[in-house]
């Protein structure tokens, strides 16, 4: 299905200066930068701004999804679909909003990763030193539909590979610092012992042969 036929797109808020975080007070908003990976957002972690126009439609709420129209991958992630905070998108970022009778925001969010998505991008992508897609290209985008069960599973068996894949990469990294600790170890115990073999080859040679050992 093309994903104009089930989701909702929205570009996110212009900003008409220069938006600067506030300790208290204001409205909570999402920028480019403030998404990281592919996991959940949760609006509840954004900065606080003073926005002074109307902002109203611009909120990313549970479950919609936020996709990168612009930088070197457009990618998108899901606003966590248990959380009850808000948060106002601002562009480039855009806001989609999956039906929820048909479409996983979640799924939506691991399908627009995908390499089958990415080069349908490529293909349509605009600008030279910032790459940019047009909402249109989003809008046109083909969808495969499972039923909802079948899109959860594959999030989910989807984020346990993911899990297993950083599981590997610690345990690599552990068996890594105990073979280096190890080989630190016999580096140090050849050391001794040829530092001990050295000085007793040396007290042998300044001892005069014949003649015995001083002691004390």
């Amino acid at each position: 299905m093309k994903l104009s036929t089930i989701c909702e797109t929205k570009s996110g808020f212009t900003a008409r200066s220069r938006l600067d975080a506030i300790a208290d007070g204001g409205t909570r908003a999402v920028q480019l930068r403030d998404l990281s990976g592919e996991g959940d957002f949760d609006p509840a972690s954004a900065p606080r701004y003073q926005l002074t126009s109307s902002f109203e439609r611009y909120w990313a709420v549970a479950g919609d999804v936020l996709f990168r129209s612009r930088g070197e991958r457009n990618t998108a992630v899901c606003v966590a679909p248990d959380t009850e905070a808000r948060a106002v998108a601002i562009l480039p970022l855009i806001i989609l909003r999956p039906d929820a009778d048909r479409l996983d925001g979640r799924y939506l969010a691991w399908f627009i990763n995908q390499p089958e998505a990415q080069r349908h991008f490529d293909k349509c992508a605009r600008g030279t030193s910032l790459r940019m897609i047009p909402k249109g290209c989003l809008e046109a985008l083909d969808v495969p539909v499972p039923d909802l069960n079948t899109q959860r599973l594959v999030v989910e068996i989807d984020r346990l590979a993911r899990c297993e894949t950083a599981l590997m990469a610690r345990l690599s990294e552990k068996k890594q610092e105990f073979t280096s600790f190890a080989l630190l170890q016999q580096v140090r115990k050849a050391q001794l012992h040829g530092n001990g073999a050295g000085r007793l080859a040396a007290h042998r040679i300044r001892t005069p042969v014949g003649k015995p050992e001083r002691t004390e």
